[in-house]
């Protein structure tokens, strides 16, 4: 059964044709996609489903935040979703659901190894009348393969990076088990994909490529130039992600620090939280821009930030796909970017944004300084960047491609359910 379940889910993927979706193997992502919404909507047999996001965390990170998405537009299309966090977590991803019609529930984990939050989460998903489960990184793609296997129902993973996983050979072991026990594995990026197959040793074909998405919604104007007392000789490079190493952001401040005689009114503001605020604020007044730099702490409009921006700029040293650059993107912001994870193929390889290496803070300075000075080349890479955005990583597109795999789990499921009840 499992394997005319991976069969007919390569079946549907091949269908809709598209771009590979993972290294050369037989998958491929579904890219007809209005055609796609148009032929289910007019469909009166429409599979609809209820369905179970997980995830390990419900802070403001990039993973939380497509989770919440996914939730809120799985909804529309007409899913029943039921969302697991931690229930002494963050927050953060119940409140962005309050008042959409999507439940929240729990999950108990409370030692590195728990066989009882895997039956916990499988009684629940018997009791929530959970059809399908969708799990997200590490420690619920392996809590939640186990409780959807015991609980009958198909499972699948999404990975958002490796960094839960790679440096542990007992985690890497314990991944490969519940992608091997699981109908699919998707990645958000095609760099993540191919590590995947490497790290797990795992065929080629396990691993699909779903990029993520984001609303179309720019700002057409924005607060936040009053709201830091900029003067119109300033200008401004922006970053959104949450204060951590892995996000680089100490190479943007030296970037800045080397552009400070080119460009003494450039002005450096990161939203975000994390464990480095003092840190940078103190490595600001090291470097002697201290007064242009703006931590603005966790903002909820991004696009409201990026409406004030003269560059949008990703310094991170590791990356899937993230949701900042689309979103810089969909504001037709010009792009500075560490050429780590998806960002490179979606800025086109250096044809919508400018690339630099992880860690290379003078890269950086040399590339916001062609920014700054060329306008011309600043507003082309925008324009190419939002065009690659509204094709390729809407929110819309996104969701229709999970769909699409859900029906296919859920049709064979309720197919092999049918024959089952007759031959009894």
């Amino acid at each position: 059964m499992r394997r005319q379940t991976r069969a007919h889910v390569a079946l549907v993927l091949r269908q809709y044709g598209g771009r590979q979706c993972c290294c050369g193997g037989a998958a491929r992502v579904i890219a007809k996609v209005q055609s796609l919404r148009f032929q289910a909507a007019m469909r009166p047999d429409r599979t609809r489903a209820r369905i179970a996001l997980l995830i390990e965390t419900d802070g403001a990170g990039g993973a939380e935040r497509m989770v919440a998405q996914l939730a809120t537009e799985l909804q529309t299309l007409g899913h029943s979703v039921v969302v697991y966090v931690p229930p002494r977590g963050d927050g953060w991803l119940g409140k962005q659901l309050v008042g959409s019609g999507i439940e929240i529930d729990h999950f108990w984990l409370t030692r590195p190894f728990d066989p009882g939050c895997a039956r916990e989460l499988a009684s629940s998903f018997h009791n929530q009348n959970i059809e399908l489960a969708h799990s997200h990184e590490f420690s619920l793609a392996f809590y939640g393969a186990w409780a959807a296997r015991l609980a009958g129902i198909p499972h699948m993973i999404t990975m958002h990076g490796r960094q839960y996983y790679a440096d542990r050979f007992r985690r890497r072991l314990a991944l490969r088990t519940a992608v091997m026990s699981s109908a699919v594995t998707s990645s958000v990026s095609q760099a993540l994909a191919r590590q995947l197959t490497r790290d797990l040793l795992v065929p080629r074909g396990r691993i699909v490529f779903i990029p993520n998405g984001v609303r179309l919604s720019p700002a057409p104007e924005s607060t936040l130039r009053g709201e830091l007392g900029l003067s119109e000789r300033d200008r401004l490079v922006l970053s959104v992600g949450s204060l951590y190493p892995v996000k680089g952001h100490r190479h943007l401040l030296e970037a800045v620090a080397q552009l400070s005689e080119r460009h003494p009114h450039l002005h450096v503001a990161i939203a975000g939280r994390g464990q480095l605020h003092d840190e940078l604020l103190a490595l600001g007044r090291t470097l002697g821009i201290a007064p242009r730099l703006h931590l603005l702490g966790l903002r909820p409009d991004v696009a409201n930030l990026l409406a004030a921006a003269d560059v949008f700029a990703l310094p991170s040293l590791a990356e899937g796909l993230p949701l900042a650059v689309l979103e810089a993107m969909i504001a037709s912001r010009p792009i500075i970017a560490s050429e780590v994870g998806e960002v490179g193929p979606a800025l086109a390889g250096g044809d919508a944004g400018i690339l630099v290496r992880p860690g290379d803070a003078h890269g950086l300075a040399e590339g916001l300084d062609r920014l700054l000075w060329d306008r011309a080349l600043a507003h082309e890479l925008a324009g190419r960047a939002a065009r690659r955005a509204e094709t390729e990583y809407t929110l819309e597109r996104m969701t229709e491609r999970y769909d699409a795999l859900y029906r296919a789990l859920l049709t064979k499921k309720r197919r092999v359910a049918n024959v089952t009840v007759g031959a009894a």
